[in-house]
Order: C-alpha cells, then sequence, then structure tokens
C-alpha cells in the first residue's frame, strides 16, 4: 500500500466548522480559531 502523498491528505480534509454554530470557517494560513466571527464578536 502506497503512502498518499501530504497535499492530497490536506486537499482531502473536511472544511472546518465553528465549535459554536457548525456553519463552515473560511481557512487562513495564520489563523487558528475554532469559531466563525459572528460567534467569535458575540463572545467578546
Amino acid at each position: 500500500m502506497a503512502l498518499e502523498p501530504v497535499t492530497e491528505f490536506f486537499k482531502n480534509l473536511p472544511p472546518k466548522q465553528c465549535t459554536n454554530c457548525g456553519h463552515e470557517i473560511e481557512e487562513m494560513h495564520d489563523c487558528y480559531t475554532h469559531q466563525c466571527e459572528k460567534c467569535d464578536s458575540e463572545v467578546k
């Protein structure tokens, strides 16, 4: 069994979801948030 290339592994990951409301979060390379902008602004 051959190993999957790392790039394919990351392409196949499911979209990141908000831990509060479940909506899909647009991921950015330097962002480690787990909540969407709406839920994040409600907490602050």
